[in-house]
């Protein structure tokens, strides 16, 4: 019974990689024969001084690691990879157990610790644990991730109209496949709320979805951020690093914003959906990664090849499938809904009741040309839920019990609020386009008709 559920829970293990460190030749055989078949790759070696060579080449997430080896015993050297910065875990085997070899065991930083004889089911119910804590980490590393750059999660495409029919509709052809995806459409749009429905509809949904803006991390940074690097591979690099493309493992990555990527960075990024493998910066070893790439951007990248700042090659290979968002000016019919969509999650968090939604509110809201597309009206709805009135214009009378529509233009409150964005940003242009989620050139565009 423990053996089978332990077996059970491995459909997944292919993504993962085994050392195994014993210089009894049986024990070698016994676990390799085991875990061959259950994970994605299982060495061996009977040493120390073997195994360090092949954990150069190779990036194990487990080693499976005898206490009593010739020369340096598995405890010294399980010490030694703490220091060096080796974050897998570590499932110490012996012989030989008392209270002490235990204490030690786990100072030097083991994860488990196997007694000889052990059955089958007992090293893969400690594989099991040590590749759930993996995969915890995982999904808390993204978490903290999403929390810490405020990303906005809607819980899927929201749209009537024919044009949102129609995205809807290749989402879901698209989405069971293993495909790359380009998704094109100005800021504002919803590409990461298309993203992750592809996601959700794919056979990665029990997988991580992991989301990087590339215009948001410098140039310097990027290659780290998304492949990683090891201890010392530059000034800063104080220890290894795990890339996001290994953090993505089984799911999927969305790369927004991908006309932002150095070519440098193009070119690894090329090779890792071709290869499905990755070299962490100044690394000799490369990491098998099973992650489907998502690509987002809101600038022709025609243009961008056209003028050599992203290559064709990379170009081409995103482009197998490519979904366009409409702007929200090209279906007005679907702005009631999203506007009932947003106060319906928004009031929850807000703590705030609903608005009722006048037919000349929305009539208003219909002919404004939304620069800032679907970002823009779910701004303004927050604003007006805080404010207890539709902010498209100048206030309701004091006394009113109805929401009123005010006389003043939508375009003289987008005026307003922008001017009051980039006067909180000290006239920077460029973070107060990044607050309001429009692009730079939409920004300057205004200022230029505001004579600014």
């Amino acid at each position: 019974m423990e053996e089978t559920k332990a077996i059970a829970t491995t459909a997944l293990w292919q993504q993962y990689s085994v050392l195994i460190v014993d210089d009894e030749p049986g024990m070698q055989s016994f676990l390799q024969r085991a875990l061959s078949s259950r994970c994605g790759a299982v060495d061996c070696a009977g040493s120390v001084e073997e195994a360090r060579p092949l954990l150069d080449r190779s990036r194990y997430d487990l080693i499976v690691l005898d206490i009593a080896l010739p020369g340096v015993s598995g405890i010294d050297w399980l010490h030694e990879l703490r220091q060096e910065g080796y974050a897998g875990d570590v499932v110490l085997m012996t012989a030989y157990a008392d209270l002490d070899t235990a204490i030690d065991a786990l100072r030097a930083g083991a994860a488990d610790f196997l007694l000889k004889p052990f059955s089958l089911a007992q090293v893969l119910n400690a594989m099991h644990r040590c590749f759930e804590r993996s995969r915890l980490a995982r999904e808390n590393f993204v978490l903290r991730r999403e929390i810490s750059t405020n990303s906005a999660d809607i819980e899927g495409v929201v749209g009537q109209s024919e044009a949102m029919l129609k995205v809807c509709e290749r989402l879901k052809r698209i989405a069971p496949t293993p495909a790359t995806v380009l998704l094109t459409g100005e800021s504002g749009t919803g590409k990461e709320v298309a993203a992750r429905a592809l996601h959700r509809m794919s056979q990665r949904a029990d997988g991580p979805f992991v989301p990087i803006n590339c215009a948001a991390i410098s140039s310097e940074l990027i290659e780290s951020e998304l492949f990683g690097h090891v201890k010392g591979a530059y000034t800063g690099a104080v220890q290894n690093r795990e890339g996001l493309f290994y953090y993505a493992r089984g799911g999927t990555l969305f790369l927004d914003e991908i006309s932002e990527l150095p070519l440098a960075a193009q070119a690894k990024l090329l090779r890792a959906i071709e290869e499905r493998r990755i070299r962490p910066i100044g690394s000799e070893q490369e990491i098998a990664v099973d992650v489907r790439v998502i690509a987002a951007t809101n600038r022709d990248l025609k243009t961008e090849v056209a003028a050599q700042r992203f290559r064709p090659d990379l170009y081409y290979r995103l482009q197998v499938l490519e979904v366009t968002l409409p702007p929200l000016r090209e279906r007005p019919d679907d702005i009631a809904l999203l506007v009932r969509h947003f106060m319906s999650q928004l009031s929850l968090s807000l703590g705030v009741p609903a608005l009722s939604l006048d037919p000349r509110t929305l009539a208003r809201m219909a002919d404004y040309d939304w620069p800032g597309n679907v970002r823009e009206l779910r701004n303004l709805v927050e604003r007006s839920l805080i404010l207890g009135w539709f902010d498209i214009g100048t206030e309701p009378e004091i006394g009113s019990s109805e929401v009123a529509v005010a006389d003043g233009t939508l375009e003289a409150v987008e005026k307003r609020h922008i001017l009051a964005v980039l006067a909180a940003c000290d006239g920077n242009k460029s973070e107060a386009s990044r607050r309001l989620g429009i692009s730079r050139k939409t920004m300057d565009r205004k200022c230029q008709a505001w004579g600014i």
